[in-house]
């Protein structure tokens, strides 16, 4: 009898214990608000969503997203640089509360992390090379070294579709100087990043270009833990995302860092505008 008594208490205070969702998923808006900070995983290498100025401060127009969502929530923030590497497991492992970062929306990422709809940006794959190497094809890469950043969604495919020999980088930098040194023939990579690093006016890049076809565009979200998605957390995100397309917002975020208006966002905006 004794027994029988013990089992069915600890029966119900198992039960008791799945029925109550866990602290951190129940309350991580409030959190975030008596922390009085926001932690947000961003780049500092991608100009100009996120990166250095001169003075070593992170900038560019996904801090100025971050720096809403401070707003909105009335608190501070606190950036950390990410890469395509590193940022998913940051996320993951609480390092951070929320990615701004140039991230990829696809169905694999989802199973792992909570991708906020609508999507904030979209951006495809190209490559960056020297005009004096005459590429005109995708086809022209196969066998060839191709510079790349570790993580990136679209390495997988580039290699399977075309055959090119990936030389893979953790950060922006390292790839472009190895490209530089002629180390690879070309650096693919997403077509925004590089449309806007040929716009800027470097004389460094005054011999480089865009050659091929843009393909695979990728639309582009901002993140919070997976368990998050549903939360008050995620659902706040959600209707903040909704606003920045509403109000415009990222288009004058765009038009203010001096990047190509998106055809992505005009879409976007003016589809909610109408909602």
């Amino acid at each position: 009898m004794i027994r029988k008594f013990a089992a069915a208490v600890l029966f119900a205070l198992a039960a008791t214990a799945l029925a109550v969702p866990p602290a951190a998923a129940q309350n991580a808006l409030e959190k975030i608000k008596q922390r009085g900070t926001i932690i947000v995983g961003v780049k500092n290498d991608y100009k100009p969503w996120g990166f250095l100025d001169p003075s070593g401060k992170i900038v560019g127009m996904e801090i100025d997203l971050v720096q809403d969502v401070a707003d909105r929530l009335g608190v501070k923030f606190e950036l950390v640089p990410v890469v395509a590497s590193n940022r998913m497991e940051f996320l993951q492992q609480g390092r951070i509360d929320l990615i701004i970062a140039t991230l990829g929306d696809t169905p694999q990422r989802r199973q792992v992390i909570g991708m906020v709809e609508p999507n904030y940006y979209a951006g495809g794959t190209n490559v960056l090379a020297p005009k004096s190497a005459g590429l005109k094809t995708w086809n022209e890469l196969k066998g060839r070294k191709v510079c790349a950043i570790q993580g990136a969604y679209y390495n997988r495919r580039v290699t399977q579709e075309y055959g090119p020999e990936l030389v893979a980088f953790a950060g922006i930098p390292e790839a472009l100087t190895a490209l530089q040194a002629g180390n690879c023939i070309a650096f693919v990579y997403d077509n925004t990043f590089i449309e806007s690093t040929l716009a800027g006016g470097d004389p460094k890049w005054a011999s480089y270009e865009m050659p091929l076809k843009t393909e695979d565009e990728q639309a582009w979200a901002i993140a919070v833990p997976l368990g998050e998605l549903n939360s008050p957390y995620g659902e706040f995100m959600k209707k903040v995302s909704v606003e920045w397309h509403k109000t415009g917002k990222l288009l004058e975020f765009e038009k203010k860092w001096g990047i190509k208006q998106s055809p992505f966002l005009v879409e976007m905006n003016k589809k909610y505008k109408a909602m």
